[in-house]
């Protein structure tokens, strides 16, 4: 497996990515969509998971029309300043961009997955109604009920998914209602695409990331993690 900084082409000029192959042949793509911290050197080491799964994985920096700052996990209200700024056809941008980095190697849609957490699981939500992805889960991707980005709200646009589509949260989350999470159930249920949602009753907010040890919920991150390797191996042809 190997790991390195590639350079990506948009619009609004060139974007950092992390880009991870695995040892042998891949088995398809994983574009991987950051949290409201940045490209952190949490996200890099998911590129590296994936890939030793087999997969090539690529994270792009979604930050990099502000200069791709990297917050630290407590200085939350420097990331919300960035968070709000954010375009909806311009993070599109970001992930057709990465896309391409995958296509190089032959790498069809169909065989590709786009997986975000939080920041990033709200926009995997929504290339997985803009593109039609082999598949697509989002880690507690907040603002179910809200218009970001300049698009509508998940709630409004999930009969239009495109890929199928797993949801993972935390029933402890304060940022995301149960009651939305149900909601969300419902509204995806009635999309052309396979899709599930599982709740974990004692996580919260970034209960996956075990950089943040006061969020990290160990036992809920290694299902949500076995679920998503499932997933992308169910759903993407071999």
């Amino acid at each position: 497996m190997t790991e390195e900084t590639v350079v990506l082409p948009t619009a609004d000029g060139p974007a950092p990515a992390t880009l991870a192959e695995p040892a042998g042949p891949a088995r398809g793509g994983v574009v991987i969509l950051h949290e409201a911290f940045g490209l952190t050197e949490h996200v890099q080491g998911l590129c590296s998971r994936f890939a030793l799964a087999g997969w090539r994985a690529i994270a792009p920096d979604l930050f990099h029309r502000v200069g791709s700052p990297v917050f630290a996990y407590d200085d939350v209200a420097s990331a919300i300043k960035v968070v709000e700024d954010l375009d909806g056809t311009d993070l599109l941008d970001d992930v057709d961009a990465a896309l391409a980095v995958l296509a190089e190697e032959g790498t069809a849609l169909d065989r590709c997955a786009v997986v975000g957490f939080c920041l990033g699981g709200s926009i995997a939500f929504q290339a997985a109604v803009a593109r039609p992805f082999g598949a697509a889960i989002t880690f507690y991707g907040d603002g179910i009920r809200t218009r970001s980005f300049g698009e509508p709200s998940p709630l409004e646009i999930a009969g239009r998914l495109q890929a199928p589509w797993l949801g993972l949260y935390g029933d402890q989350d304060p940022s995301i209602p149960v009651k939305d999470v149900e909601a969300l159930r419902v509204a995806t249920a009635a999309a052309p695409v396979p899709t599930e949602i599982i709740r974990y009753p004692e996580a919260g907010h970034g209960f996956h990331n075990d950089a943040r040890p006061a969020s990290h919920h160990p036992a809920s991150a290694r299902d949500a993690w076995s679920r998503t390797l499932t997933w992308v191996e169910s759903h993407l042809p071999g």
